[in-house]
Protein backbone atom coordinates (compact mmCIF):
# COMPACT_ATOMS: atom_id res chain seq x y z
CA UNK A 1 0.00 0.00 0.00
CA UNK A 2 2.61 2.54 0.89
CA UNK A 3 4.13 1.77 -2.56
CA UNK A 4 1.47 2.61 -4.43
CA UNK A 5 0.74 5.53 -2.38
CA UNK A 6 4.33 6.65 -3.28
CA UNK A 7 3.37 6.07 -7.02
CA UNK A 8 0.30 8.13 -7.23
CA UNK A 9 2.14 11.12 -5.29
CA UNK A 10 4.96 10.63 -7.69
CA UNK A 11 2.42 11.46 -10.11
CA UNK A 12 -0.34 13.30 -8.87
CA UNK A 13 2.23 16.11 -7.07
CA UNK A 14 3.34 17.96 -10.06
CA UNK A 15 0.15 17.33 -11.70
CA UNK A 16 -1.27 19.28 -8.82
CA UNK A 17 0.88 21.78 -9.11
CA UNK A 18 1.27 22.22 -13.00
CA UNK A 19 -3.15 22.35 -12.60
CA UNK A 20 -3.50 24.79 -10.01
CA UNK A 21 -1.48 27.45 -12.62
CA UNK A 22 -4.76 26.54 -15.19
CA UNK A 23 -7.14 28.08 -12.70
CA UNK A 24 -4.93 30.67 -11.11
CA UNK A 25 -4.70 32.24 -14.65
CA UNK A 26 -8.78 32.86 -14.72
CA UNK A 27 -8.60 33.90 -11.37
CA UNK A 28 -5.71 36.56 -12.53
CA UNK A 29 -7.63 37.77 -15.53
CA UNK A 30 -10.94 38.11 -13.28
CA UNK A 31 -9.36 40.12 -10.54
CA UNK A 32 -7.11 42.24 -13.09
CA UNK A 33 -10.72 43.44 -15.09
CA UNK A 34 -12.93 43.34 -11.46
CA UNK A 35 -10.22 45.89 -10.18
CA UNK A 36 -9.65 47.74 -13.22
CA UNK A 37 -13.63 47.61 -14.68
CA UNK A 38 -16.28 45.89 -12.75
CA UNK A 39 -19.75 43.75 -13.43
CA UNK A 40 -19.36 44.16 -17.51
CA UNK A 41 -15.95 43.22 -17.79
CA UNK A 42 -16.18 40.53 -15.19
CA UNK A 43 -19.06 39.29 -17.46
CA UNK A 44 -17.06 39.96 -20.90
CA UNK A 45 -14.19 37.75 -19.43
CA UNK A 46 -16.74 35.17 -18.37
CA UNK A 47 -17.99 35.40 -21.80
CA UNK A 48 -14.78 35.15 -23.80
CA UNK A 49 -13.44 32.31 -21.55
CA UNK A 50 -16.13 30.05 -22.25
CA UNK A 51 -16.30 30.06 -25.71
CA UNK A 52 -12.52 29.21 -25.73
CA UNK A 53 -13.70 26.45 -22.97
CA UNK A 54 -16.32 25.13 -25.46
CA UNK A 55 -14.22 24.79 -28.33
CA UNK A 56 -10.95 23.46 -26.51
CA UNK A 57 -13.48 20.76 -24.82
CA UNK A 58 -14.65 19.58 -27.50
CA UNK A 59 -11.61 18.27 -28.61
CA UNK A 60 -9.68 17.10 -25.33
CA UNK A 61 -10.26 13.79 -26.23
CA UNK A 62 -6.84 14.45 -28.08
CA UNK A 63 -5.68 14.34 -24.13
CA UNK A 64 -7.26 11.64 -22.92
CA UNK A 65 -7.04 9.07 -25.85
CA UNK A 66 -2.96 9.89 -26.13
CA UNK A 67 -3.10 9.27 -22.37
CA UNK A 68 -4.51 6.14 -21.86
CA UNK A 69 -3.08 4.46 -25.00
CA UNK A 70 0.36 5.33 -24.09
CA UNK A 71 0.11 4.33 -20.64
CA UNK A 72 -1.21 0.91 -21.88
CA UNK A 73 2.01 0.84 -24.38
CA UNK A 74 3.75 1.79 -21.61
CA UNK A 75 2.23 -1.14 -18.67
CA UNK A 76 2.82 -3.71 -22.44
CA UNK A 77 6.51 -1.84 -22.86
CA UNK A 78 5.60 -1.67 -26.68
CA UNK A 79 7.39 1.85 -27.39
CA UNK A 80 6.88 1.75 -30.48
CA UNK A 81 3.36 1.77 -30.18
CA UNK A 82 3.58 5.27 -27.86
CA UNK A 83 5.33 7.28 -29.98
CA UNK A 84 3.27 6.48 -32.85
CA UNK A 85 0.04 7.59 -30.48
CA UNK A 86 1.72 10.49 -30.76
CA UNK A 87 2.86 11.27 -33.87
CA UNK A 88 -0.92 10.60 -35.16
CA UNK A 89 -2.44 12.25 -32.63
CA UNK A 90 -0.79 15.77 -32.90
CA UNK A 91 -0.90 15.91 -36.74
CA UNK A 92 -4.75 15.29 -36.25
CA UNK A 93 -4.35 18.17 -33.58
CA UNK A 94 -2.67 20.63 -35.41
CA UNK A 95 -5.40 20.22 -37.77
CA UNK A 96 -8.38 20.62 -35.68
CA UNK A 97 -6.70 23.87 -34.66
CA UNK A 98 -5.75 25.15 -38.31
CA UNK A 99 -9.28 24.70 -38.95
CA UNK A 100 -10.81 26.73 -36.19
CA UNK A 101 -8.34 29.08 -37.37
CA UNK A 102 -9.67 29.62 -40.60
CA UNK A 103 -13.77 29.35 -39.59
CA UNK A 104 -13.51 32.00 -36.55
CA UNK A 105 -15.76 34.25 -37.99
CA UNK A 106 -18.31 31.57 -38.62
CA UNK A 107 -17.33 30.09 -34.80
CA UNK A 108 -17.44 33.80 -33.25
CA UNK A 109 -20.95 34.30 -34.75
CA UNK A 110 -22.75 30.74 -33.81
CA UNK A 111 -20.54 31.28 -29.85
CA UNK A 112 -21.84 34.74 -29.56
CA UNK A 113 -24.89 34.16 -30.46
CA UNK A 114 -24.86 30.83 -28.00
CA UNK A 115 -24.01 32.63 -25.12
CA UNK A 116 -26.17 35.24 -25.23
CA UNK A 117 -23.42 38.05 -25.82
CA UNK A 118 -25.34 41.28 -26.29
CA UNK A 119 -24.51 44.93 -25.93
CA UNK A 120 -21.21 45.85 -24.04
CA UNK A 121 -20.26 42.55 -22.85
CA UNK A 122 -20.10 41.70 -26.31
CA UNK A 123 -18.21 44.65 -27.52
CA UNK A 124 -15.58 44.09 -24.91
CA UNK A 125 -15.47 40.14 -25.89
CA UNK A 126 -14.79 40.62 -29.28
CA UNK A 127 -11.12 41.66 -29.54
CA UNK A 128 -10.55 39.15 -26.87
CA UNK A 129 -12.01 36.37 -29.30
CA UNK A 130 -10.55 37.79 -32.38
CA UNK A 131 -6.63 37.63 -30.61
CA UNK A 132 -6.99 34.38 -28.87
CA UNK A 133 -8.29 32.35 -31.71
CA UNK A 134 -4.76 32.21 -32.78
CA UNK A 135 -3.36 30.45 -30.17
CA UNK A 136 -5.84 27.11 -30.83
CA UNK A 137 -3.25 25.21 -33.02
CA UNK A 138 -1.17 25.35 -29.73
CA UNK A 139 -3.56 24.22 -27.36
CA UNK A 140 -4.54 21.44 -29.34
CA UNK A 141 -1.35 20.73 -29.56
CA UNK A 142 -0.11 20.57 -26.25
CA UNK A 143 -3.37 18.45 -25.46
CA UNK A 144 -1.18 15.96 -27.24
CA UNK A 145 1.94 16.46 -25.98
CA UNK A 146 0.81 16.34 -22.35
CA UNK A 147 -1.25 13.31 -22.76
CA UNK A 148 1.58 11.84 -23.90
CA UNK A 149 3.72 12.81 -21.30
CA UNK A 150 1.39 11.31 -18.57
CA UNK A 151 0.98 8.36 -20.35
CA UNK A 152 4.65 7.85 -20.08
CA UNK A 153 4.42 8.02 -16.47
CA UNK A 154 6.33 11.47 -16.81
CA UNK A 155 4.23 14.19 -14.91
CA UNK A 156 7.18 16.38 -14.28
CA UNK A 157 7.56 17.95 -17.62
CA UNK A 158 4.34 18.78 -18.01
CA UNK A 159 4.55 20.97 -14.78
CA UNK A 160 7.70 22.43 -15.93
CA UNK A 161 5.78 23.60 -18.86
CA UNK A 162 2.78 24.52 -17.36
CA UNK A 163 4.76 26.38 -14.95
CA UNK A 164 6.41 28.53 -17.84
CA UNK A 165 3.56 28.78 -19.64
CA UNK A 166 1.53 30.27 -16.84
CA UNK A 167 4.28 32.58 -15.32
CA UNK A 168 4.34 34.30 -19.31
CA UNK A 169 0.77 34.50 -19.50
CA UNK A 170 0.40 36.19 -15.73
CA UNK A 171 3.54 38.07 -16.37
CA UNK A 172 2.78 39.45 -19.96
CA UNK A 173 -1.05 40.49 -19.15
CA UNK A 174 -0.31 42.41 -15.69
CA UNK A 175 2.35 44.09 -18.01
CA UNK A 176 -0.07 44.64 -20.82
CA UNK A 177 -2.94 45.67 -18.50
CA UNK A 178 -1.63 47.74 -15.80
CA UNK A 179 1.28 49.42 -17.47
CA UNK A 180 -0.09 49.90 -21.54
CA UNK A 181 -3.88 50.18 -20.42
CA UNK A 182 -4.65 47.75 -23.14
CA UNK A 183 -7.57 46.44 -20.82
CA UNK A 184 -9.11 43.21 -22.12
CA UNK A 185 -6.63 43.29 -25.47
CA UNK A 186 -3.81 42.97 -23.03
CA UNK A 187 -5.16 39.26 -21.05
CA UNK A 188 -5.92 38.31 -24.61
CA UNK A 189 -2.17 38.99 -26.21
CA UNK A 190 -0.96 37.74 -23.06
CA UNK A 191 -2.77 34.60 -23.25
CA UNK A 192 -2.00 34.09 -26.77
CA UNK A 193 2.00 34.50 -25.80
CA UNK A 194 1.70 32.14 -23.01
CA UNK A 195 0.19 29.23 -25.22
CA UNK A 196 2.82 29.47 -28.14
CA UNK A 197 5.78 29.93 -25.56
CA UNK A 198 4.42 26.39 -23.97
CA UNK A 199 3.52 24.21 -27.27
CA UNK A 200 7.12 25.09 -28.65
CA UNK A 201 8.62 23.94 -25.67
CA UNK A 202 6.51 20.94 -25.22
CA UNK A 203 7.39 19.87 -28.56
CA UNK A 204 11.27 19.39 -27.73
CA UNK A 205 10.16 17.15 -25.05
CA UNK A 206 12.47 13.52 -25.25
CA UNK A 207 11.10 10.95 -27.32
CA UNK A 208 12.89 8.04 -25.65
CA UNK A 209 11.75 5.23 -23.84
CA UNK A 210 12.51 5.11 -19.66
CA UNK A 211 14.80 2.83 -21.02
CA UNK A 212 16.87 4.67 -23.92
CA UNK A 213 16.61 5.24 -27.13
CA UNK A 214 16.18 1.53 -27.82
CA UNK A 215 12.95 0.54 -28.93
CA UNK A 216 11.41 -2.53 -27.52
CA UNK A 217 9.49 -4.87 -29.53
CA UNK A 218 7.35 -7.67 -28.14
CA UNK A 219 5.10 -8.75 -31.03
CA UNK A 220 3.35 -7.47 -33.61
CA UNK A 221 -0.09 -6.74 -30.89
CA UNK A 222 -1.05 -4.01 -29.84
CA UNK A 223 -1.78 -3.49 -26.11
CA UNK A 224 -5.14 -3.73 -24.66
CA UNK A 225 -7.01 -0.80 -25.98
CA UNK A 226 -4.93 0.38 -28.38
CA UNK A 227 -7.11 -1.04 -31.50
CA UNK A 228 -9.87 0.54 -30.17
CA UNK A 229 -8.34 4.32 -29.92
CA UNK A 230 -10.53 5.44 -32.70
CA UNK A 231 -14.07 4.19 -31.17
CA UNK A 232 -12.17 5.50 -27.93
CA UNK A 233 -11.61 9.08 -29.57
CA UNK A 234 -15.23 9.10 -30.70
CA UNK A 235 -16.97 8.65 -27.07
CA UNK A 236 -14.88 10.94 -25.39
CA UNK A 237 -15.79 13.17 -28.18
CA UNK A 238 -19.47 12.44 -27.72
CA UNK A 239 -18.89 12.96 -23.66
CA UNK A 240 -16.79 16.09 -24.00
CA UNK A 241 -19.95 17.29 -26.00
CA UNK A 242 -22.28 16.56 -22.77
CA UNK A 243 -19.84 18.17 -20.72
CA UNK A 244 -20.07 21.17 -22.63
CA UNK A 245 -23.51 21.60 -23.24
CA UNK A 246 -24.08 21.62 -19.45
CA UNK A 247 -21.11 24.42 -18.88
CA UNK A 248 -22.34 26.72 -22.06
CA UNK A 249 -25.89 26.21 -20.30
CA UNK A 250 -24.85 27.29 -16.90
CA UNK A 251 -22.99 30.25 -17.95
CA UNK A 252 -25.81 31.23 -20.19
CA UNK A 253 -28.52 30.52 -17.61
CA UNK A 254 -26.56 33.17 -15.37
CA UNK A 255 -26.11 35.68 -18.09
CA UNK A 256 -29.67 35.71 -19.11
CA UNK A 257 -30.45 36.91 -15.51
CA UNK A 258 -28.84 39.78 -15.70
CA UNK A 259 -24.94 41.20 -15.37
CA UNK A 260 -24.69 41.11 -11.70
CA UNK A 261 -25.82 37.41 -11.48
CA UNK A 262 -23.56 36.32 -13.99
CA UNK A 263 -20.22 38.13 -12.68
CA UNK A 264 -21.22 36.29 -9.21
CA UNK A 265 -21.57 33.17 -11.10
CA UNK A 266 -18.38 33.57 -12.33
CA UNK A 267 -16.44 34.26 -9.03
CA UNK A 268 -18.50 30.90 -8.00
CA UNK A 269 -17.07 28.80 -10.76
CA UNK A 270 -13.45 29.92 -9.86
CA UNK A 271 -14.20 27.89 -6.51
CA UNK A 272 -15.21 24.78 -8.86
CA UNK A 273 -12.21 24.94 -11.26
CA UNK A 274 -9.96 25.61 -8.38
CA UNK A 275 -10.79 22.30 -7.06
CA UNK A 276 -11.34 20.19 -10.16
CA UNK A 277 -7.70 21.51 -11.50
CA UNK A 278 -6.41 20.52 -8.06
CA UNK A 279 -8.29 17.00 -8.24
CA UNK A 280 -7.38 16.73 -11.87
CA UNK A 281 -3.82 15.86 -10.29
CA UNK A 282 -5.00 12.08 -8.64
CA UNK A 283 -7.02 11.87 -11.60
CA UNK A 284 -3.89 12.25 -13.90
CA UNK A 285 -1.91 9.43 -11.69
CA UNK A 286 -5.07 7.41 -12.69
CA UNK A 287 -4.86 7.55 -16.01
CA UNK A 288 -1.09 6.75 -16.11
CA UNK A 289 -1.34 3.76 -13.47
CA UNK A 290 -4.84 2.36 -14.34
CA UNK A 291 -3.36 2.45 -18.15
CA UNK A 292 -0.11 1.03 -17.09
CA UNK A 293 -2.03 -1.95 -15.14
CA UNK A 294 -4.17 -2.55 -18.06
CA UNK A 295 -1.50 -3.14 -19.98
CA UNK A 296 0.66 -5.45 -18.33
CA UNK A 297 -2.08 -7.19 -17.61
CA UNK A 298 -1.84 -6.81 -13.42
CA UNK A 299 -5.37 -6.84 -12.16
CA UNK A 300 -4.21 -7.17 -8.33
CA UNK A 301 -2.59 -3.75 -8.63
CA UNK A 302 -5.42 -2.08 -10.81
CA UNK A 303 -7.73 -2.73 -8.07
CA UNK A 304 -5.21 -2.09 -5.32
CA UNK A 305 -4.72 1.22 -7.42
CA UNK A 306 -8.50 2.19 -7.37
CA UNK A 307 -8.74 1.94 -3.71
CA UNK A 308 -6.00 4.51 -2.92
CA UNK A 309 -7.07 6.89 -5.65
CA UNK A 310 -10.36 7.23 -3.77
CA UNK A 311 -8.63 7.34 -0.51
CA UNK A 312 -6.71 10.70 -1.47
CA UNK A 313 -9.66 11.95 -3.52
CA UNK A 314 -11.27 12.19 0.08
CA UNK A 315 -8.76 14.00 1.11
CA UNK A 316 -9.20 16.73 -1.07
CA UNK A 317 -12.88 16.51 -0.62
CA UNK A 318 -12.49 16.92 2.82
CA UNK A 319 -9.85 19.83 2.77
CA UNK A 320 -11.18 21.87 -0.04
CA UNK A 321 -14.98 22.05 1.54
CA UNK A 322 -13.16 23.43 4.87
CA UNK A 323 -11.10 26.42 2.89
CA UNK A 324 -14.54 27.40 1.16
CA UNK A 325 -16.66 27.29 4.57
CA UNK A 326 -14.00 28.81 6.54
CA UNK A 327 -12.79 31.18 3.92
CA UNK A 328 -15.47 31.74 0.98
CA UNK A 329 -16.11 35.55 1.42
CA UNK A 330 -12.64 36.50 1.81
CA UNK A 331 -11.50 34.33 -1.52
CA UNK A 332 -14.63 36.74 -3.07
CA UNK A 333 -13.27 39.76 -1.89
CA UNK A 334 -9.98 39.13 -2.94
CA UNK A 335 -11.30 38.50 -6.62
CA UNK A 336 -13.52 41.98 -6.56
CA UNK A 337 -13.68 45.16 -5.15
CA UNK A 338 -17.24 45.26 -6.46
CA UNK A 339 -19.91 45.34 -3.67
CA UNK A 340 -22.77 44.09 -5.23
CA UNK A 341 -21.15 41.33 -7.27
CA UNK A 342 -19.68 40.46 -4.03
CA UNK A 343 -23.09 40.34 -2.23
CA UNK A 344 -24.90 38.38 -4.57
CA UNK A 345 -22.06 35.76 -5.30
CA UNK A 346 -22.09 34.99 -0.93
CA UNK A 347 -26.10 34.46 -1.35
CA UNK A 348 -25.37 31.69 -3.60
CA UNK A 349 -22.15 30.64 -1.48
CA UNK A 350 -23.47 27.89 0.08
CA UNK A 351 -23.62 25.99 -3.26
CA UNK A 352 -20.06 26.18 -4.16
CA UNK A 353 -19.07 24.52 -0.84
CA UNK A 354 -21.24 21.19 -1.94
CA UNK A 355 -19.08 20.93 -5.15
CA UNK A 356 -16.02 18.85 -3.47
CA UNK A 357 -18.04 16.32 -2.13
CA UNK A 358 -20.55 16.46 -5.15
CA UNK A 359 -17.73 16.41 -7.67
CA UNK A 360 -15.05 14.05 -6.26
CA UNK A 361 -15.85 10.46 -7.53
CA UNK A 362 -16.28 11.90 -10.57
CA UNK A 363 -12.88 12.99 -11.22
CA UNK A 364 -11.55 10.20 -9.56
CA UNK A 365 -13.12 7.39 -11.57
CA UNK A 366 -12.40 10.03 -15.08
CA UNK A 367 -8.89 9.12 -14.65
CA UNK A 368 -9.29 5.46 -13.91
CA UNK A 369 -11.74 5.22 -16.81
CA UNK A 370 -9.01 7.41 -19.47
CA UNK A 371 -6.24 4.92 -18.00
CA UNK A 372 -8.87 1.92 -18.85
CA UNK A 373 -10.16 3.17 -22.14
CA UNK A 374 -13.44 2.66 -21.26
CA UNK A 375 -14.89 5.86 -22.58
CA UNK A 376 -18.38 4.44 -23.51
CA UNK A 377 -18.83 4.32 -19.56
CA UNK A 378 -17.91 7.91 -19.35
CA UNK A 379 -20.25 8.92 -22.18
CA UNK A 380 -22.81 7.40 -20.32
CA UNK A 381 -22.44 8.68 -16.77
CA UNK A 382 -22.29 12.51 -18.61
CA UNK A 383 -25.25 12.24 -20.92
CA UNK A 384 -27.55 10.83 -17.85
CA UNK A 385 -25.99 13.85 -15.19
CA UNK A 386 -26.39 15.92 -18.32
CA UNK A 387 -30.20 14.72 -18.49
CA UNK A 388 -30.68 15.14 -14.74
CA UNK A 389 -28.77 18.66 -14.82
CA UNK A 390 -31.26 20.00 -17.67
CA UNK A 391 -34.59 18.29 -16.13
CA UNK A 392 -33.87 20.14 -12.60
CA UNK A 393 -33.07 23.70 -14.13
CA UNK A 394 -35.99 23.36 -16.73
CA UNK A 395 -38.65 21.79 -13.27
CA UNK A 396 -37.45 24.16 -10.67
CA UNK A 397 -35.88 27.69 -12.76
CA UNK A 398 -39.75 29.28 -12.45
CA UNK A 399 -39.46 29.30 -8.68
CA UNK A 400 -35.65 29.04 -7.83
CA UNK A 401 -34.15 30.75 -10.60
CA UNK A 402 -30.06 30.88 -9.46
CA UNK A 403 -30.65 28.44 -7.12
CA UNK A 404 -31.87 26.15 -9.15
CA UNK A 405 -28.87 26.66 -11.51
CA UNK A 406 -27.02 25.63 -8.87
CA UNK A 407 -28.83 22.69 -7.61
CA UNK A 408 -29.12 21.21 -11.14
CA UNK A 409 -25.06 22.00 -11.54
CA UNK A 410 -24.31 20.27 -7.99
CA UNK A 411 -26.69 17.14 -8.82
CA UNK A 412 -25.07 16.70 -12.49
CA UNK A 413 -21.68 16.55 -10.58
CA UNK A 414 -22.71 13.73 -8.29
CA UNK A 415 -24.72 11.89 -10.84
CA UNK A 416 -21.54 11.49 -13.39
CA UNK A 417 -19.62 9.70 -9.77
CA UNK A 418 -22.70 7.63 -9.34
CA UNK A 419 -23.36 6.17 -12.30
CA UNK A 420 -19.75 5.58 -13.12
CA UNK A 421 -19.52 4.26 -9.92
CA UNK A 422 -22.11 1.39 -11.14
CA UNK A 423 -20.49 1.04 -13.90
CA UNK A 424 -17.43 -0.28 -12.48
CA UNK A 425 -18.88 -2.84 -10.01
Amino acid sequence: MAHIDKEILRLALPSIVSNITVPLLGLCDVAIMGHVGGARHIGAIAIGSMIFNVMYWLFVFLRMSTSGLTAQAYGATRWDIARNVRRRHLAMALCFGGAIVILQEPLRLLTFWLMQAEGDVAALCTPYYYICIWGAPAVLGLYVVTGWLVGMQNTRLPMVIAIGQNVVNIATSLVLVLVFDMGITGVAVGTVVAQWAGFLVALAAPLSSPEGDTVVLKSNEAPSGAVGGASSSFYLFLRTVCLVSVNLYFTSAGSAQGALILAANTLLMQFFTFYSYMTDGFANAGEALAGRYVGASDAAMLKLTVRRLFFWGLVMAVLFTAVYVLAGSTLLRLLTTDGDVIATARHYLPWAVCIPFAGMAAFVWDGIFIGMTRAKGMLTACFIAAVVFFVLWLLLSPTLHNNALWLAFVAFLATRGLVQTIEAL
